[in-house]
């Protein structure tokens, strides 16, 4: 049968001074006051022994789902294994590796046996490994493969509290509940019950886009604050729709607490999750056909691509035109829809939507091929979609549930309403959540999904959050409307202040150029110069398509970046996104590097948000070149 269709409270919206400087949404779930994230896979187990709650990719490509009661049953032998190798309640134990189905069956045997995970990105450097085991004081580490194995073994000397290191690709599973075999199962039960929701579920390293990362100390308590409403709100991802039960492939990393808290939301809801480690286009696209989700987790980048990679088949196919005239039906469809909802509109006319049924065939479609065919929806976040992104996947039918938050937020503080979309914000508070706009614009969150505080190493303990009157700051820069929808416009520490005074936030300007097939990454520069600037570097397959259709595959990178015909492309781009600012705050001047910017280099977070300070440091030559007369 049909889901329900949620319940929504309104807002509660405060006005001072003409402005709406807060807004509160009541919680849709009952707080949780006992047990913790170890009980779930028992629950599930005991209430729907034959839910199939996750999927395995077998050898020969498919997909086998995995019982609750099965996967409980895992769950209890490894979490016994890791009690009879010596580690104790509260111990800290990382992991890491890419997104697998040990990574998710490692996290809940952690808990099951009283410990605390450390999520470590599979792509850090040894150094970035070597900070975040030394100051969580990890008696343990799971890692992936051969490769890590080699990069921790050569960093054990500078690892005291490291026991244990155990390789998945080795059997690191198999070891531990071989080692278990022989204890009671009353054990685990004993270990569970010594939590509550006000334990420490895990440490999760910040990128530290300006610093060693922090550890944020999460509680059960947070993650089932966050989980328990965001599955409430958001009905239709989470509930059965018709006949269609509800299923996701992960591919975001396991390390990120957005990809943490969907995949516990998931075993909590009991809707299938599947883990695809591989994000190469080729390797996630046969995932997808394969596994066939009805919604994803996703960050605009994956988005941009999607629309990026069909128009330039399109284009190769000799039907541009066309993608474009659908791309324009879409976005009126899905403004339509948006408008109708609330009340401005009767919803899309019979032209549009024959225009839409039209272009179905020929433009849609493919694009929900390309994410498994059965895709409704996708929960996004990380930094901005877009207005003309958003209405786009709507008006093509992918509604898309735009939110944003913070490690400290236990991943997303607010989310896109179903039924209530406005296209180009990241929506309303999540429910049991506040928000407040500070005097100087920055967003403040309060709610019981805010992190515990940040992991002292020195003391072994947890730190009291930062919070002021139960608000934490958040970095961030925003403004809520009349009806108290959030849209973000930067971060705090990189406003721009050019020499004649005018104060921008970079990030609007960058995330409407990054969306261009072209690009890969761009910055914004003008910190005390006489008017803004921007670095930008080219997408790989962007750049491959532009060269073949070009007839200009002989180019090298080098040579490429001063070819007139791409730097007028470019500068079309540069001119659409300076239409969304004032003169003052429009790019005057940019140039394109040979190379793009990367975690290996510096440049990039694990999580992809730009480490401004080393870019600005390590092209400064370049920068000075944008403002030489």
């Amino acid at each position: 049968m049909p889901a329900e269709q949620p319940t929504f409270t309104p807002p509660r919206i405060t006005v001072e001074a003409g402005r709406v400087r807060e807004v509160s949404v009541p919680p849709l779930a009952p707080r949780v006051t006992d047990g913790s994230l170890a009980d779930i896979p028992f629950t599930n187990a005991e209430e729907a022994p034959d839910a199939a709650v996750l999927s395995r990719r077998t050898a020969d490509g498919g997909w086998r789902e995995v019982p609750a009661r099965v996967f409980a049953a895992e769950v209890l032998a490894m979490a016994k294994g890791l009690i009879a190798l010596g580690l104790h309640p509260g111990d800290r134990i990382a992991i890491m590796a890419r997104t697998t189905y040990e990574w998710t069956l490692t996290d809940f045997a952690a808990w099951a046996a009283g410990l605390v995970t450390v999520p470590v990105y599979p792509t850090s450097s040894a150094s970035q490994a070597r900070h975040i085991l030394r100051d969580s004081r990890a008696r343990a580490c799971f890692v992936e493969d051969v490769e890590q194995t080699r990069l921790l073994s050569a960093e054990r000397g500078n690892l005291p509290d490291l026991e244990h290191l155990w390789q998945f690709s080795a059997g690191a599973v198999g070891h531990v509940v071989d080692a278990g075999r022989r204890l009671p199962d009353a054990l685990v039960a004993e270990r569970r019950g010594l939590l509550s929701p006000a334990s420490v579920a895990t440490l999760v390293y910040t990128s530290g886009t300006t610093g060693p990362p922090k550890g944020c100390a999460l509680t059960h308590g947070n993650f089932f604050a966050e989980v328990d409403n965001a599955i409430e709100l958001l009905h239709p991802v989470f509930r059965a729709q018709a006949a269609e039960e509800p299923s996701t492939l992960l591919f975001l990393p396991l390390s990120h607490v957005f990809g943490r808290m969907v995949a516990i939301g998931c075993l909590r809801a009991r809707v299938r999750l599947g883990h695809a480690p591989s994000v190469r286009t080729d390797d996630l696209l046969a995932d997808l056909a394969a596994f066939r989700p009805t919604f994803l987790l996703g960050i605009p980048y994956v988005l941009e691509k999607i629309y990026n990679t069909g128009r330039a088949t399109a284009e190769r196919i000799g039907r541009a035109a066309s993608f474009d005239r659908g791309a324009r039906v879409a976005q009126r469809y899905g403004e339509a829809v948006e408008a109708a909802e609330h009340g401005f509109g009767g919803g899309p006319g019979l032209g549009l939507r024959a225009a839409r049924g039209l272009y179905d065939a020929l433009v849609y479609r493919r694009i929900r091929a390309a994410l498994g065919g059965r895709c409704r929806y996708v929960v996004c976040g990380g930094s901005p979609l877009g207005h003309r992104l958003a209405a786009f996947f709507e008006g093509a039918g992918v509604t898309v549930y735009e939110g944003y938050g913070l490690t400290e937020t236990t991943a997303a503080t607010t989310a896109t309403p179903p039924l209530r979309p406005r296209l180009g914000t990241v929506g309303w508070p999540v429910p049991g959540t506040a928000l407040r706009i500070a005097d100087d614009g920055e967003v403040l969150v309060k709610g019981e999904h805010i992190f515990s505080g940040y992991w002292d190493a020195r003391s072994g303990t947890v730190r009291p959050a930062p919070v002021v009157d139960g608000w934490l700051p958040t970095g961030d820069l925003g403004a809520l409307d009349s009806e108290g929808y959030l849209s973000i416009t930067g971060r705090k520490r990189d406003l721009i202040i050019t020499s004649a005074g005018k104060n921008l936030a970079p990030g609007p300007l960058e995330d409407w150029l990054r969306a261009h097939p072209l690009v890969s990454q761009c910055v914004v520069v003008g910190d005390n110069r006489p008017y803004v600037a921007a670095l930008v570097t080219l997408e790989a397959d962007g750049l491959a398509h532009w060269q073949r259709m070009h007839k200009k595959e002989h180019l090298s990178r080098a040579e490429v970046v001063r070819d007139e015909d791409l730097l007028r492309n470019l500068q079309q781009a540069v001119d659409e996104a300076n239409s969304q600012v004032s003169r003052a705050e429009s790019i005057r001047r940019f140039l394109v590097l040979p190379t793009d910017f990367t975690e290996e280099r510096g440049h990039l977070t694990p999580s992809f948000k730009l480490r401004r300070a080393a870019i600005v440091r390590d092209f400064a030559e370049e920068i000075d070149q944008l403002y030489a007369r």
